[in-house]
């Protein structure tokens, strides 16, 4: 359903339809142009990127997927793959860029014949990605993944934070629907009206509830995590590692519960830094973890911890959750869509951001309790076995993609008014007598 509810008395547009039976039902076309490399990124990414493909398929449908070079396999579930030449990100350098624009990616692109192009944003690639849509005449999605205004400051300059959002601006209303993750990026998308809110649509929270489990609770990967101290309390924390996550602020937790160990399951530009802040504390750092492993990790840990107010939604925490492992996370971001209000204190647990008295208060009963961990822990998974991946990708391709088209195929006839209006005026039909 839309972030903003449709209401039919504001505009036309709203009526655009959520299911078409006969154009969902058939099989499409679906060029994916993915940046970064779910082949070479963070823990978790590349098992996300495959239930999404693994779905669409199950549907039907072709894929392809146009991605940056690095690891890149011929095909992925059935999904044709095409690698592009990349360069390193100036502000991380294990994450490829490319504009994907080359003739052989264009090429391969028109002879695939896509009904629709669904491009992540934002990134280098979506604009290649919206040239060859409009080179082919092809309707394209957008989706939002990285909150980049708010993390330009960190990272960069502040006066750059406006330019950026007029970038946003450009890309997204030049888009045929965009997808945020949680209702908070739709907020803040609304306000800074990148796009018409019509236009934004919510992509369904989905996690894969086989391989994030409580099952692959592990004593082998509590030892690791633990450094040995499998009886200690054990707060973990997975995801990218980057300044503006607020990493810093775990240390302050640690420094007030000194029988607590930390384990940070990821990589990131920000993981020398950390590593030379938790210097001489009980602290663990395993970079980035995939397949089992990484599912061990989340299942083997006491509570979660959240400290990043700049989330989009937080897929680590709905995992973390399948997992049957307590989250504590800030009261920011697309978090609060995972713990909302009525069921914070029942699946996890929220503190205002920055809050360490805060954070404590919900941190330490949680790590001195094993039945209220237990308890919750299972609240937790009960709540996550709703959001299946599978749902979630058919939400987007019976809802949105349609949704796109149609606002595509209206777009196409406003801009052919101005010719039929002079069609008419040119060579004027014959009256009937």
């Amino acid at each position: 359903m839309a972030i903003t509810e449709v209401r039919e008395e504001e505009n036309e547009e709203l009526n655009a339809p959520l299911i078409d039976p006969e154009n969902s039902s058939r099989p499409r076309r679906i060029a994916l142009f993915v940046e970064p490399s779910p082949f070479a990124y963070v823990s978790g990414y590349k098992n996300r990127f495959q239930n999404f493909i693994r779905n669409l398929r199950e549907m039907g449908d072709e894929v392809m997927v146009v991605t940056t070079h690095e690891g890149v396999p011929e095909e992925f579930y059935g999904a044709k793959c095409i690698g592009s030449r990349s360069f390193p990100c100036p502000w991380y350098q294990k994450v490829p860029l490319s504009l994907a624009l080359s003739p052989r990616i264009i090429s391969a692109v028109a002879q695939f014949k896509p009904d629709i192009i669904h491009a992540s944003s934002p990134g280098i690639m979506v604009f290649g990605a919206l040239i060859i849509a409009k080179l082919l005449c092809v309707p394209i999605v957008m989706s939002y993944h990285t909150h980049v205004p708010v993390y330009i400051p960190r990272y960069t300059f502040s006066w750059l934070v406006k330019p950026m959002w007029l970038v946003l601006k450009f890309l997204h209303r030049a888009a045929d629907l965009t997808l945020v993750p949680s209702a908070a990026i739709a907020r803040d998308l609304e306000a800074a009206r990148v796009t018409a809110a019509n236009k934004i649509r919510l992509w369904n929270k989905g996690v894969d509830s086989e391989s994030f489990h409580p099952r692959f609770r592990s004593h082998e990967m509590r030892l690791r995590l633990s450094n040995g101290e499998p009886d200690r309390p054990l707060v973990i924390h997975v995801g990218r590692l980057g300044v503006e996550k607020s990493l810093d602020f775990l240390k302050s937790v640690l420094d007030r519960l000194p029988e607590a160990r930390i384990a940070f399951i990821g990589d990131g530009p920000y993981r020398e830094e950390l590593e030379k802040m938790f210097t001489g504390m009980p602290a663990v750092f395993t970079g980035m973890l995939q397949g089992e492993e990484l599912s061990q990790a989340y299942a083997s840990g006491d509570v979660f911890v959240m400290p990043s107010e700049s989330e989009t939604l937080g897929l680590v925490v709905l995992e973390s959750m399948s997992s049957g492992v307590p989250v504590v996370g800030a009261r920011a971001g697309g978090i609060p869509d995972i713990i909302p209000a009525d069921q914070e204190g029942k699946t996890g647990f929220l503190f205002n951001p920055g809050d360490l008295e805060d954070c404590l208060s919900k941190l330490e009963p949680l790590l001195r309790d094993k039945e209220l961990r237990e308890t919750i822990g299972k609240a937790a998974r009960e709540e996550m076995e709703k959001y299946d991946w599978k749902a979630a990708t058919k939400k987007i391709r019976n809802e949105q993609y349609n949704a796109a088209i149609w606002f595509w195929r209206k777009k196409r006839a406003q801009l052919s008014r101005p010719l039929q209006w002079l069609t008419k005026r040119l060579f004027p039909s014959p009256e009937v007598v």
